[in-house]
């Protein structure tokens, strides 16, 4: 793929596909910083980060020579895209990611875990609001499928080598062979 120390790694694909844990496990295997644009998005109390603060915070994450990131900000999609040399897409089904998606909910419910700045999922919030993942998955999946083509053939994208998953075991199976 590339020398050791040039991976520059760009993972997108649905809510509860695997972004950040399969970010986690390269950066692992590399030895190179994961980044979770989550993290650097959300601020407390479910607050977005101020665009120019959210801009600073990942051009500051990505001034490095190699990282992986997880995550499919599109206001930040130049940084992100402009300076990866790889893009993974886990273009998994709906179900697939919804399962996913289900379990890790109800584990950060139950667990309290805190994600990032002190938020946590709530049954409510995540179940029964406006701003439900379920619902988020069942509008960005079917957008995703639709745009990302057409965005990896425009010319500032073009040196990216996409890499594009249908299922968890071709993206483990190329994982494996890292």
């Amino acid at each position: 793929m590339n020398e050791p120390g040039q991976f520059r790694i760009a993972i997108i694909g649905p809510t509860g596909s695997g972004k950040t844990t399969l970010s986690n496990q390269i950066g692992k295997k590399l030895n190179i910083p994961s980044v979770d644009l989550d993290a650097l998005h959300w601020e407390a109390g479910w607050t977005p980060s101020p665009l120019e603060i959210f801009r600073s915070n990942v051009n500051r994450a990505l001034d490095r020579p190699a990282w992986v990131t997880s995550g499919n900000y599109s206001k930040i999609r130049d940084l992100v895209w402009g300076r990866a040399n790889t893009l993974m897409w886990l273009d998994y089904s709906i179900l697939v990611c919804g399962w996913r998606l289900f379990k890790r909910t109800l584990r950060r419910i139950y667990t309290q875990e805190e994600l990032w700045n002190g938020n946590r999922e709530t049954f409510q919030g995540q179940f029964f609001s406006t701003d439900s993942l379920f619902l988020w998955l069942a509008q960005s999946q079917p957008r995703q499928r639709r745009e990302f083509p057409i965005l990896f053939e425009q010319p500032e994208y073009k040196h990216l080598q996409v890499l594009h998953f249908q299922s968890p075991a071709q993206a483990q199976s190329w994982f494996d062979r890292l």
